[in-house]
Parts: C-alpha cells; structure tokens; sequence
C-alpha cells in the first residue's frame, strides 16, 4: 500500500488543510469502522468487546494494513489537536503524550507486519519511514532532541532514495516531507548546540515563499522558540542614545527578530512572500506594543503623579514603549511603499496611502517621552514634508486626469515649497532621510510635468474653440429637420444616431362623433302580458297544496 500518499490524501482531503484535527480524527474513527465491517473484524458486540489483533496469518489484504494505518492516524490526530489546545490549558500537554505513544504503538505494529513476505519492499521502507516520523515528533514532544533527530534523519534519508527511485511525479509526495521534517531537524540541531540552525531556519521561511499551512506555521513556531531562547540573554537595548533595560520576554523575542525579519523581506524574490513576512512582522509588533502597554498602566500612574515635581523625565518602560509604536509606523510606512510598486494604482489610491502615512507620523510626534527630543521631531517634521511634497503631487495628477489644469498648476507650486523646504533644512539629518523617496528626483518630475500640462493646456483651449466654430454647433435637431443645413456631426457614424424625433410628438386629430336617441322617448311599444307567464300565488296556501301534490 502507498503509506505516505493515503495519509497525504485523508488529511488533505478531510480537514488538515484549514488545520482541523478534529475533524480528520473524526474521519479516521469513521474509516476504522467500515473496514471493520467490510473485513467482518470486528471488536465483539454492542455488548461485549473482544479485542482482536491483526497477525501475518490473517494478512491476506491489504485493508488489515489500512486498519493498522488508522489507528495511528487517529490516535496522531488527537494528540495534534490537543496540542492546539495545550496553548491555553496546560494540563491537556499529558493526554497529548499520551496519544503520541499510542501512535507509535500503532506505527511498531505496522512495521511489524510489513517485514512479512506478502508486503513489497516500496510498502516496508514506507512503513519504517512512517514509524520513524512519529518516533521523531514523540521525542520532539520530550524534548530528547538527540533522539528526536535520529529518527527525523532516518525518515528523511529513507524518502530520499524513494524520491530517487520513482519518477518526478511521485517523488513530489516524497520531497515534500523532506521538507516538512527538515526544520524540525534544524531546531533539534540548534538545541544540541548547533548555533547556525537558527540561520537556516529563516532561509527555509524564505523559501516557503506566499504559502501558508503546516509548513509555514511550524516554521514560525519553530522560530519564535528559538527566539525564545536566545532572548534570555538580552538584557537592554539602545535607542535614540538612550539604554533601556528590557524586562518583558515577548519584546525580547521581537527585538531579536527585527533584524532577521527585514533581512528576510530585503532578500524575498516576489511581492507574495514579502507581504507575509511584512504581516507577520506587524502582528509580533502589535503583541509587542501590547505587552508593553499593560506593564505602562502602573508606571503611568506614577508618572501622573510625580509629573508636576519631575517633568521631562520619563520612565524606562515608558521610553520602551515609544520605541516599539515608532516601530511599527515605520513599518508600516515601508510595507505601503512596497505596495505602491507592486502596481501602476490609480492617483486616488497612493492619495489614501499618503494621508495614512501622514497620520501616522503625527502620532509618533505625541509619543511620550520624546516632546522634549527636539532632533527628533525636527526629523519627524523633514519626513513630514517628504510625504506632503509626495501626495500634493498625486493630488495634481489626479486634477490633471480630469482636465482641471488651474488647480493642478497650482499643486505642482506647492509640491516645489515642500520639496525645498526639505532641501533646505536637511543638513545633519540626510542619513536619517536616505530611506524616503529623494525630493531632488521628484522637483524634477514636477518640472517637467509642469510644461507637459501648460502644453497641454493650450492645445485644449485651441480645440474648445474649434468646438465652438459655426460648422460644428449643432442645435439638437434630428437629421430630417435639417437638411437644409449644413453641420459636422460625428454622431452619424456611432451607434447613437438621431435620424427623426422618436417616439414621435403628439398632434390634434377630430374626436369620434357622439351619438344621441332622441327617437326612444316618443315610442309607444306593444303590450306583452300576454306573452309573459303569471307567476304562481305564494303564501301558506300554496304551501300547502305543495305538500300535498296539488297544483293549479
């Protein structure tokens, strides 16, 4: 039986690729049990369990493997399941052992019965590949690293030569868990003291590229743990000429990462992977800031309260704080300047983006503890006119696209102010600028659009005069009322022609004659009564003369 390709296809299939366990465990307890039917194995009665063990005997089809394959499917799935719910109740981490073991069980058994005669030997190197993946994620769990990567390696050499021996399109099934294995054996290896895994892990979340699902979330896990580790040792860090001791683990993590992380976005080949690795960066940066937020509360208070006595001076978890938000407006600011080339957008939208980054650039400039940092809000205020300098031109554009070439004239004026403005106050702050669009490129660009939009604005007022000249006006009328007449009119050769008035007007016609009996009122008629049948006498006499059958 195809091991790796049954199970690839029963997760696929029925719940792994939106990562519910629950729900393939469900489908693996379901499978169990019409092959149980369907082998007439089954495990006693409703009343009575006798339990019944599949022997090299019996094994005359390939469903008694199948039966054993379940099992341990069903009893993996369970353990990854409360896995996930680990996270929030910690006690569920021993059930998960638990089930882990059971699994392993269920894959000995299975290798057990595949070193018999009647199984090929593609099926017995599966099965002890099979056995070795669970062993290795049992060891994982147990934190045996040394363990847990000789098992992973024994997986992993053994799908390589299957991958070798079968043509490319089975040896797909084979390198993809090669690759699903490979950064657990990296983490293994760091945990046993090889300190260039950590480098390679972030290579193999590169290579991932846009993707998302398993391998993408172990890789992040398996990361962040080493993160984890490192962190212990990070004591403070220096911003903006200032030591801030760091005493909260998740902004060491994310501290740690930052260089990593926009090394990996400056490496990334397309658009897709750079904008996972950007949200990812962003959401550890909002935890960050979150972390921080909650430790501020006290230290707020405090500062509330000795603010009238000691002003100007700011706590250090506070100053932390402010680092982590200016952070992540940088970040942001450069994840919209990635998304401004992925495109040609229109003007309105690089507008939008601008006001965003204007936005937030005002918000770093109330961030506290830094009123009093006069380097720093003369730079905030340079990166200020940068980006006005930038949307006032996008403004224009847009007011070019509609013909509107006044106001746009007037925008590419303003555009020039802001621009010198930066040219004129950068001086000692040009390193901290050399990350922004240069404004000397775009006073160019503005220059030159201006003389493209007076250009442009003349031959427009030459052909409104053109339109107005007596042999192009028309007056409305259909082509049948004006023969007589000659006139330019383009409409002729479109789908829209006006040939006559349709539908047409209304007109006066002679109203239809009414008709009067005048001669009815002078006609005497006959007399008819005798033509008209008398009416039967009612009352009680006729009433009783009906129930006895007599009639006049």
């Amino acid at each position: 039986i195809p091991v790796l390709q049954i199970v690839k296809e029963s997760q696929q299939q029925h719940g792994l690729r939106h990562g519910d366990f629950q729900r393939y465990r469900g489908y693996c307890s379901r499978r169990l049990r019409r092959l149980r039917k369907t082998l007439n194995f089954k495990m006693g009665n409703r009343h009575k369990f006798t339990g019944k063990k599949v022997t090299e005997e019996i094994l005359s089809d390939n469903r008694y493997l199948l039966l054993i394959l379940m099992d341990a499917e069903r009893a993996w799935s369970y353990a990854m399941q409360l896995k996930q719910e680990a996270n929030t109740e910690p006690r569920k981490r021993f059930h998960l052992l638990s089930r882990l073991r059971k699994a392993v069980k269920h894959a000995e058994e299975l290798e057990r019965l595949c070193e018999s005669n009647r199984v090929d030997a593609k099926t017995k190197l599966e099965a002890q590949a099979y056995m070795a993946y669970l062993t290795g994620m049992l060891r994982f769990e147990h934190q045996e690293w040394k363990a847990a990567m000789e098992a992973f390696n024994k997986c992993k050499t053994i799908y390589e030569k299957l991958a070798n021996a079968f043509t490319e399109e089975q040896a797909v099934l084979y390198n993809q868990r090669v690759e699903e294995i490979s950064p657990n054996i990296r983490y293994c290896a760091y945990n046993i003291g090889d300190q260039s895994a950590m480098n390679e892990l972030m290579q193999m979340r590169l290579r991932s590229g846009g993707t998302e699902g398993l391998l993408a979330e172990k890789l992040e896990a398996l990361i962040t743990q080493t993160r984890a580790k490192q962190a212990a040792t990070m004591s403070e860090v220096e911003w903006r000429g200032r030591t801030v001791p760091v005493k909260i683990d998740k902004v060491r993590i994310f501290l740690l990462g930052l260089a990593d992380n926009e090394a990996a976005i400056a490496q990334a080949e397309n658009e897709e992977t750079k904008e996972r690795l950007f949200e990812s960066l962003l959401s550890e940066c909002r935890d960050a800031i979150q972390a921080v937020r909650e430790d501020l509360k006290p230290d707020q208070k405090q500062r509330e309260h000795s603010l009238e006595n000691d002003s100007g001076k700011v706590s250090n978890i506070q100053y932390l704080h402010s680092m982590a938000k200016s952070l992540q407006k940088a970040l942001l600011q450069q994840q919209r300047s990635e998304e401004d080339g992925k495109r040609t957008p229109r003007p309105q939208d690089l507008i939008r983006l601008y006001d965003i980054i204007l936005q937030n650039l005002v918000e770093l400039t109330q961030l506290p503890g830094l009123e009093e940092d006069k380097n720093f809000q003369k730079e905030i205020g340079l990166k200020t006119l940068v980006y006005k300098a930038y949307r006032c031109f996008f403004i224009a554009q847009s007011y070019v696209l509609v013909k509107k070439w006044s106001e746009a004239l007037v925008l590419y004026e303003r555009v020039l102010k802001y621009a010198r403005e930066v040219q004129s106050g950068a001086g000692a702050y040009r390193n901290s600028l050399k990350e922004l669009p240069d404004v000397q490129d775009l006073i160019t660009q503005v220059n030159a659009e201006k003389y493209s939009l007076q250009a442009a604005a003349i031959l427009d007022a030459n052909d409104t005069h053109e339109t107005e000249s007596p042999s192009q006006v028309k007056d409305g009328k259909p082509l049948s009322e004006r023969f007589e007449t000659f006139c330019l009119d383009p409409s002729l050769v479109s789908k829209q022609v006006s040939l006559v008035h349709f539908p047409p007007g209304f007109q006066p016609i002679p109203c239809k004659p009414l008709f009067f009996d005048l001669a009815l009122n002078h006609v005497a008629f006959p007399p008819l009564e005798d033509k008209v049948e008398q009416k039967a006498k009612s009352g009680l006499t006729g009433y009783i003369k009906g129930i006895f059958g007599f009639k006049s």
